[in-house]
């Protein structure tokens, strides 16, 4: 019997148990974040109580049609979505968290692109800055300055992505966290499939082509986390899209060349890509290639705290 099969109809359609503490419902404006919040919507019967907060955490780098369909979400379903961006400022605290509005949210990666002139430096895949200060702290802060001690925080990781879940709860194995990471859908065994589904069945859906329940311009647009192949597809399609992530790699190699001086060469090639041997203006280059070589690109992508 296969695990479809297995499953019962309540597990398919499933209604999650109402959270007994403050908690936050991470929406990253993908179609199964957004899905996970329709179902709990449903449980609560249409409304949330005031200790439930769905929270979007907005770097700036995110495509329109994301920004679009959460505040469609919000709209149709009858259900505030608080708007979150990180505001730096010379004098302590520096790091704050502040909320804007659908209509107010950043759209030309200015929260990202400040972060990165306050570090002076790129995020990368061991050093992922832009996870920690732009999504996880915002929301924490966000989280104490409602006056929560601890809270639950909701995201939404499927069933068919059991290495992702099995490290949050690893990270809730440390304590360290004032949170405790829950993932529904993964406890009712949801599937990409039931996900694609439900929009399938929606009278609307987010406006990013899907590609075997994947968004690929999901998040931010050109995240270094995306895989190679990934990457190059988006730019064929949106070769605009790499002007914000080259002047981000040009800005952080010449403060690298002011500090460190020719003889840093190869310190600087480290530090001034987002992703070590992947500079976005050689990206650019590659979609001039013939689509049967770049079918041979390395399609490498890695998680992010930045689901869908």
């Amino acid at each position: 019997m296969s695990l479809d099969e297995k499953r019962t109809y309540e597990e398919q359609m499933f209604l999650p148990k109402k959270f007994d503490c403050p908690t936050l419902i991470s929406f990253s404006g993908g179609r199964t974040s957004a899905y996970m919040l329709y179902r709990i919507i449903e449980a609560y019967s249409g409304k949330l109580p005031e200790d439930v907060y769905v929270v979007f955490a907005n770097t700036g780098k995110e495509m329109p049609e994301t920004l679009d369909f959460i505040n469609e979400c919000s709209v149709r379903w009858n259900v505030p979505v608080r708007w979150l961006e990180l505001d730096i400022h010379e004098e302590r605290p520096i790091y704050r968290t502040k909320e804007v509005t659908y209509q107010t949210a950043a759209r030309n990666g200015e929260p990202f692109a400040a972060l990165i002139d306050r570090k002076k430096m790129l995020p990368n895949p061991y050093i992922r800055m832009c996870t920690s200060e732009l999504k996880v702290n915002v929301m924490k802060r966000f989280m104490q300055n409602q006056g929560h001690k601890e809270w639950a925080n909701v995201i939404g990781l499927r069933y068919d992505e059991p290495r992702r879940v099995a490290k949050q709860r690893k990270q809730n194995d440390t304590g360290k966290n004032k949170w405790e990471s829950l993932m529904p859908l993964y406890d009712y065994k949801i599937m990409v499939k039931d996900v694609t589904d439900f929009w399938k069945n929606s009278d609307f859906d987010l406006e990013l082509p899907d590609f075997d329940g994947k968004t690929l311009a999901g998040n931010c647009d050109l995240c270094y986390l995306k895989g190679k192949k990934t990457l190059v597809r988006l730019l064929k399609e949106r070769p605009d899209l790499a002007d914000w992530w080259i002047e981000q790699e040009t800005k952080v190699k010449k403060h690298r060349l002011e500090k460190f001086g020719a003889e840093g060469n190869e310190h600087i090639e480290m530090t001034a890509t987002f992703r070590k041997g992947v500079r976005y203006v050689d990206l650019v280059d590659i979609t001039s290639q013939e689509d049967d070589q770049l079918e041979l690109l390395e399609d490498d992508s890695r998680s992010c705290f930045c689901h869908d």
